[in-house]
Parts: C-alpha cells; structure tokens; sequence
C-alpha cells in the first residue's frame, strides 16, 4: 500500500491479524445482516448498530451529533479509540463509517481493505455467533463538523461552473441516464457531473486498487489532484 497517497488511512489483514488483541482497537463490521455477522466475522468485532449511521429525522443525512454519539458509544468507541472498519460491500460501509468519524473530528480510524472477503479467503481466523467482544462503557465526544469533507446542494451548485472542481456520479449507469430512478423523485444526474461507479476502483477480492490503476482511470474524467471534487 506504500504507493498510495495516504497508506495510514487503510490498514492490509496481515497488519490486523497481528493486532486483533490490541486493547484500543474497536473492530467494527458494518453490515446490514446480523445473519450473516453470525455464520463467520472477525474475531472480537462488533455488529454496527446501524450500517449508514444517518438521521433519523432525514434518511439522506449524516445522524446529527447527539445521534452519532450515542451510535458510536454503544459500539465502543471512544475518543481514544482506535476505530477499524470493515464490510463486506468492496469497503463502501466501512468508508462511510470512516467519513462519519472524520466529519465529528475522530481521525483515529482506518478501514480494512478488502473486508472479510479478503480477510476470509486469506484464510484469517474465523468467529461465529453474536459479538462476544466486552464494549463496555464508552465516552465518545462528537467535535465540531468538519464542513471541509462535506458538500451541499449549495456547494454543488456552484461547482457546475467551477472550472477548479468536478462532479462525480457513482452511481450504476442505469441511475446516471436516468433509466433507473432507484425511488428518487426525479431521474437522471447533476448537470456537468461526470460518471464513474464506484465498484470501479476495486479489485476482485474486493482491495482497492492501486494507486497507478486508480489515477489512470481517474484522469481521463479530469477527476485529478488539482480539483475539488464533489461525490454523489
């Protein structure tokens, strides 16, 4: 992982099977079926209580701050804690648990590359039933939101006629047309938005690719360094 950017923000199961016992570290699976936790997940990870971590009030929104607290003190995390996500969705859950710490000021956090998919065909071992690890109590303090992370319809908006920045849709093709309106009051995308789907930027065994594969399918959407770029 040396030739990424920023290799501290993803941890490889080979450095997680050696510290599987530190005592700081809160192993978080995020994932929207307890029976699938149950059949096989990491030793000593909890089940995340919820696996978006939204507002109750408003689906598309991140929780607020009292709802992230309580969401982040019942699965054991703690402002010193450090958090290792993981999912078995190409690490798309365990990146938004890892934008939800960030946005509350919690940058002690990675997510696992690859998930249990790599995890369990490397052959890593193997837990079953219901979360056994001890969480305790735990004391997490949500601190002002980072706005640096996050964008708005206002921000979107202006960025249509940024030359500085860009929009990426990573959404199915289908969505982006606007032949699948996916429940959505209106079809299609933001206009100037340029379209690449997530999956894109993960390898089979569900790692993220690397660095060089990455930019090079990156850069001919003008999605590059030098831009602020917008997700949708």
């Amino acid at each position: 992982m040396a030739d990424y950017v920023a290799p501290d923000l993803i941890v490889d199961t080979a450095w997680l099977a050696e510290h599987l016992s530190d005592p700081n570290i809160r192993l978080v699976e995020m994932n929207q079926d307890p029976a699938s936790f149950e059949d096989g997940h990491i030793p000593g990870a909890v089940l995340s209580p919820d696996w978006q971590i939204k507002s109750t009030n408003n689906k598309r929104l991140v929780a607020s701050p009292s709802e992230a607290k309580a969401w982040l003190e019942s699965a054991g995390i703690s402002d010193d804690t450090l958090v290792i996500g993981y999912d078995r969705m190409k690490n798309r859950d365990a990146s938004r648990l890892w934008w939800v710490l960030n946005y509350y000021g919690h940058t002690n956090v990675k997510v696992l590359n690859g998930g249990w998919i790599k995890w369990s065909t490397d052959g890593r071992p193997v837990e079953k039933g219901p979360a056994v690890a001890s969480i305790g109590l735990a004391t997490f303090t949500p601190k002002a939101a980072n706005h640096d992370i996050e964008s708005t319809t206002e921000k979107l908006r202006a960025a249509i006629h940024d030359r500085g920045a860009v929009i990426w849709d990573v959404r199915g093709r289908d969505e982006f047309t606007g032949e699948n309106a996916r429940g959505n009051a209106r079809r299609g995308h933001v206009p100037g938005a340029v379209h690449l789907e997530w999956t894109e930027l993960n390898n089979d065994n569900h790692t993220f690719k690397s660095a060089d594969e990455i930019i090079a399918i990156l850069r001919p959407l003008g999605i590059t360094p030098d831009k602020t770029v917008h997700t949708y």
